[in-house]
């Protein structure tokens, strides 16, 4: 047998092109059904509490309900899109969202897709939309005071950095003006905003944004959106959203109410 200089190189530069090649081993399931935005998916019992994991229709879902047989799935998107027996695939990754500069003067719903236009969000540091607050002792004493820049509310209410403060009233009474005023009084202050919108009307948020936009404050301001026509999960998770881009700034030392 005449051995060929040629078939071996070749031989040799096919087994160089693949040596890169990793193989993906990825952790699968099936869904039993779907209704009322929830799935139920057999298939992956490794699952961790509040993982998201990616329906095949390229939309996300959140693990809650961990069973002995199957895993309850809370479908942030379109549920009208799964069927039974779609793929379902684990991302190993516990819920979390784009946090830093690379949301501000954003609008993103509540998984950090960006709703605003103005292309992908290009985030490089993440926060878990759960996690476990700082002991009453390890919290600091509220001891600055944030000003809303409206004279009544500053004059007879003390409201303070880091202190949790109630806005209660009928529809229509100004609730919303009251802290769209006190976003737009931070400007030149070292305050970053957060502004959530649950289940309002996507007219009234473009309105607040566009109000935002106009007085500069959209420079220090994320708006998360979750409006009345976006799934309930996306609803329910908003305010965890937001809590989570303030956090961020709380662990670098900075100030956001």
């Amino acid at each position: 047998m005449e051995i060929r200089a040629a078939e071996i190189s070749d031989i040799i530069r096919g087994q160089i092109k693949d040596y890169e090649k990793k193989v993906e081993v990825s952790e699968t399931g099936s869904v039993l059904s779907v209704g009322d935005g929830i799935a139920r998916v057999y298939g992956i019992e490794k699952a961790m509490a509040m993982e998201m994991v990616e329906f095949s229709g390229g939309i996300f879902g959140l693990c809650l309900n961990l069973e002995e047989d199957n895993v309850g799935v809370a479908i942030m998107g379109d549920d009208s899109k799964i069927k039974e027996g779609d793929t379902v695939k684990r991302t190993g990754r516990i819920a979390e969202i784009p946090v830093g500069d690379a949301v501000l003067g954003r609008v993103i719903d509540a998984v950090g897709q960006p709703l605003d236009g103005k292309g992908p969000i290009e985030a490089t540091e993440f926060n878990r939309l759960e996690v476990v607050a700082p002991g009453v002792i390890d919290r600091q004493s509220v001891h600055e005071p944030l000003y809303t820049g409206i004279k009544a509310i500053d004059a007879m209410t003390p409201v303070g950095r880091g202190q949790r403060e109630l806005i209660i009233g009928d529809r229509q009474i100004g609730k919303t003006a009251i802290c769209v005023d006190a976003i737009i009084n931070q400007k030149d202050t070292d305050v970053y905003c957060i502004y959530v919108a649950t289940g309002q009307k996507k007219s009234t948020v473009a309105q607040v944004v566009d109000i935002l936009e106009k007085h500069g404050a959209m420079e220090y301001t994320t708006v998360v959106a979750a409006c009345a026509s976006d799934p309930a999960t996306q609803q329910f998770i908003s305010p965890y959203a937001g809590c989570a881009i303030g956090e961020y700034y709380r662990d670098q030392g900075k100030h956001a109410p």
